[in-house]
């Protein structure tokens, strides 16, 4: 899997089930009913992001947590990052 950084362009034509390109990151807020289930999803998430050795930033709250990946190597956004926000969206939130 390249980990060379994508163009925004291509970047865009990739976007989907609500990833967006902020600030050279792909950033998607998930929403839930509570925070023993937002919970629930950082550690799924945590467990794929150990497996995977690909770490996102996150921004947990009550109900919601905003999950950001780029790769901080190649200044920007990659493929692996793609990857990995699939597997994230795998989870079903």
């Amino acid at each position: 899997m390249s980990t060379s950084r994508l163009t925004e362009t291509a970047v865009d034509a990739r976007l989907a089930d609500g990833w967006l390109r902020v600030d050279g990151a792909l950033q998607k807020a998930y929403e839930f009913a509570d925070f023993h289930h937002t919970m629930a999803f950082v550690n799924a998430l945590a467990w794929i992001a150990h497996r995977e050795d690909h770490h996102p930033d996150l921004s947990v709250h009550y109900g919601r947590c905003v999950v950001r990946y780029s790769t901080h190597s190649a200044g920007g956004i990659t493929e692996r990052d793609f990857a990995c926000a699939a597997m994230i969206e795998s989870l079903g939130a």
